[in-house]
């Protein structure tokens, strides 16, 4: 069995060449509350439609960060999302589906 030394330079030119990969591939993953605002999406959901009954924000990402029921007037059912998920995205953005802010922007208000 034949073995192959890599030099030093050629093994910190691929480390160096995969840390940015790996870097861009952590980046792109959705974090808690963007798996949240997905969930609602998939459900039907839609930012700008809470007058509806539909809204992304007021009818499915609120209710599930408040841990509450939907408004009356929502006319899809929540999608299932797990507790540890809200509680991670809560750890990360504590006011994320208040409505003040980051809330608002999704109602098109």
């Amino acid at each position: 069995m034949r073995h192959t030394l890599i030099s030093r330079a050629t093994l910190s030119t691929l480390i160096g060449l995969a840390l940015p990969l790996i870097a861009l591939s952590a980046e792109q993953a959705p974090g808690p509350c963007e798996q949240i605002v997905a969930a609602c999406k998939s459900a039907g959901f839609v930012a700008g439609e809470y007058k509806e009954g539909s809204g992304l924000w007021a009818d499915c990402v609120a209710p599930i960060m408040r841990g509450s029921k939907q408004p009356a007037a929502a006319d899809k059912p929540l999608p299932s999302v797990s507790p540890e998920l809200v509680a991670a995205c809560k750890e990360k953005r504590p006011n994320f589906g208040e409505g003040k802010g980051e809330g608002k922007k999704g109602q098109g208000k």
